[in-house]
């Protein structure tokens, strides 16, 4: 009879593969997929950005639907940040610097440590994307530096990924909702606690919420960008969320299977 064996291991590994050759190939062909996606998503920024009227009575809505609903003046919490010397230098080093580089590095290390949670990774961050996109076609938004009441902390201190004019530099700034800034980061921080044992690894709660902050204070994102990017997020989360990652994190596999 048939029988299967069930055995301990000490932490998941990739699949087996009969040479570093395949290994490789396998990297360059989920670095050439995430590329894939990147480009797509950056074609729609670019179709959507010819629509700058929309964008900022889009803006004028949503501040006068979050004043309704008693959130916080993002512009007055940003006038309370720039009163702490060099907090606004910080925080456009760390909206340049981390978002894209801290996600790739995530889930390079997913995919090498945690084949399974990097399938669901893999999936649920091109999901978002891909409503973001959505989003970002069917309602431009002006972000809240190009409003008035906001300082351009980029432009201000010379540190700006965008440049001066709603229409220099090569992303469309009209695409603010949803932020991917913060729903990416909101991503990272529950795949790393799902991927990791370590009582420290509840620790990167604090990335989407430095990210969330960050936004808000260098005036690139309003609270409903954040807010609807984390609603998108959940249900995918809890979609791309299989038997074989939980199995995984217990520690045992089944010999003579591999994962996906």
């Amino acid at each position: 009879m048939a029988q299967a064996t069930l055995e301990r291991v000490g932490q998941p590994e990739l699949p087996e593969l009969p040479g570093l050759r395949r290994h490789k190939g396998r990297i360059a062909r989920e670095i050439a997929l995430l590329a894939a996606l990147f480009g797509v998503y950056n074609l729609g920024r670019f179709l959507s950005a010819e629509h700058s009227g929309s964008a900022f009575r889009h803006a004028h809505e949503l501040i006068r639907w979050e004043a309704w609903l008693g959130l916080p003046s993002e512009a007055v919490i940003q006038q309370h940040a720039l009163r702490i010397d060099g907090l606004a230098r910080v925080a456009n080093l760390f909206y340049a610097g981390v978002h894209f580089p801290l996600t790739a590095v995530v889930l390079l290390w997913l995919m090498v440590r945690r084949p399974a949670q990097y399938g669901d990774a893999r999936w649920a961050f091109a999901s978002l994307t891909g409503l973001a996109l959505i989003g970002h076609m069917f309602f431009p938004l002006a972000p809240p530096r190009m409003m008035p009441g906001w300082v351009d902390t980029g432009v201000l201190l010379g540190q700006s990924v965008y440049g001066p004019s709603a229409h220099s530099g090569i992303a469309n700034q009209f695409a603010a909702m949803p932020s991917l800034h913060v729903g990416w980061a909101f991503m990272v921080a529950v795949f790393m606690i799902r991927a990791t044992r370590s009582r420290r690894r509840w620790l990167w709660i604090a990335h989407p919420v430095l990210t969330f902050t960050v936004v808000v204070v260098t005036a690139n994102h309003y609270w409903m960008d954040g807010l609807v990017a984390v609603v998108l997020a959940i249900p995918l989360l809890l979609i791309f969320n299989s038997s074989s990652s939980r199995r995984s994190r217990n520690g045992y596999a089944f010999i003579g299977t591999s994962s996906s």
